[in-house]
């Protein structure tokens, strides 16, 4: 009997076929959710769910075994009942991850290239006076005193901090080390070094030797306080909500910028703005935030001090393709009996 894969994420059928192409004993299903939901009584005998946020129930899909996201963020995935611990064991082959019934996994480590690029974007545009620039281009002003407004600084010699060495980190400190900054990383095992998720080849740092120190996540204040760009890439989960509160706020350098491409809610939004407004913290580079779309009324669009972008960090032309390879990469290896790559452990919540 053939192995069902339910496909629910919108990728090309180019893609598709690269997945029917794994093993002649797969078969695929495709579907199309609507927005408001599944198909009324919907069922599947599928085994294997490749998905974007659409989750289906237990009573649904009885034989289901694996659930693979399309994005990188399981927060909004947590309260599913799939995830229960129980007595199922995968008797139809492959490894799921011991004491769950169902095992979810993730594309983290495909947004490497593109959110490493935009959180050296951010730091370049600080650096270089970039929204000076342009408001001086709308108002179509040639400003007086252009030395003092427009003098850029170097990140050469600055020191970047980044909370959590995952992916991202890791490809952020590869680029910023062609800038010649000192790099201070914390990391929740900080004796663990070498990066034991997925890798893009040519990217990141696989090994862990870029940093110049490498700090437990208990040494977070005394990492922020010496760093003048600080990058939050950390996952929300119950111990990351609000990390960033007043008190870690204010032990930054008033002349430090904070950039967070990670999850909104890592940052305590409202410290934020009274760090910004009150300048205990130079600027801000956002692509999260704890609501999203930003409310109109947030402070935030119209702060001097903020470059914000509405979540897009981890567009890029190459997504749906790294995804599927990704895809591919653990199909194989769920086929083969072996440990998946990016395996959620719901007991650390990523």
């Amino acid at each position: 009997m053939k192995r069902q894969v339910l496909i629910t994420a919108p990728i090309p059928d180019a893609l598709v076929e690269r997945i029917a192409a794994v093993s002649p004993d797969l078969a695929i299903e495709r579907l199309s959710i609507p927005r408001e939901g599944w198909p009324a009584g919907y069922t599947t005998q599928a085994e294997i769910h490749y998905t974007t946020d659409r989750l289906l129930r237990p009573e649904q899909a009885p034989h289901l075994r694996w659930v693979h996201s399309h994005w990188a963020g399981v927060e909004g995935m947590a309260d599913s009942p799939l995830w229960a611990i129980g007595e199922d064991t995968d008797d139809a082959g492959g490894e799921a991850q011991p004491g769950y019934r169902v095992v979810l996994t993730t594309a983290s480590g495909i947004h490497a290239p593109n959110i490493g690029q935009y959180v050296l974007a951010q730091m370049l545009a600080w650096a270089n006076r970039v929204p000076r620039w342009l408001r001086a281009q709308r108002e179509g002003t040639w400003p007086q005193g252009r030395r003092e407004t427009f003098m850029s600084d170097e990140l050469a010699g600055r020191t970047l901090g980044i909370v959590g060495y995952g992916s991202i980190g890791r490809e952020v400190a590869r680029l910023a080390r062609a800038f010649n900054m000192t790099i201070l990383v914390t990391k929740r095992d900080a004796r663990r070094v070498a990066d034991g998720g997925y890798t893009l080849p040519g990217f990141g740092d696989p090994d862990g030797s870029l940093p110049t120190r490498i700090y437990p996540n208990e040494a977070l204040r005394s990492v922020v306080a010496q760093c003048d760009y600080v990058v939050v890439t950390l996952p929300l989960t119950a111990r990351t909500r609000h990390l960033f509160d007043e008190s870690l706020l204010q032990a930054m350098k008033p002349s430090a910028y904070l950039i967070n491409v990670g999850r909104g809610g890592v940052i305590d939004e409202r410290a934020l703005i009274r760090a910004l407004q009150r300048e205990w913290i130079a600027g801000a580079g956002l692509d999260v935030f704890e609501t999203e779309p930003l409310p109109d009324d947030s402070p935030l669009w119209a702060m001097r001090n903020v470059i914000l972008t509405p979540h897009v960090s981890g567009m890029t032309t190459h997504y749906e393709e790294r995804a599927v390879d990704l895809f591919v990469a653990n199909l194989r290896r769920y086929l083969a009996g072996e440990p998946l790559i990016n395996a959620v452990d719901w007991q650390e919540g990523y």
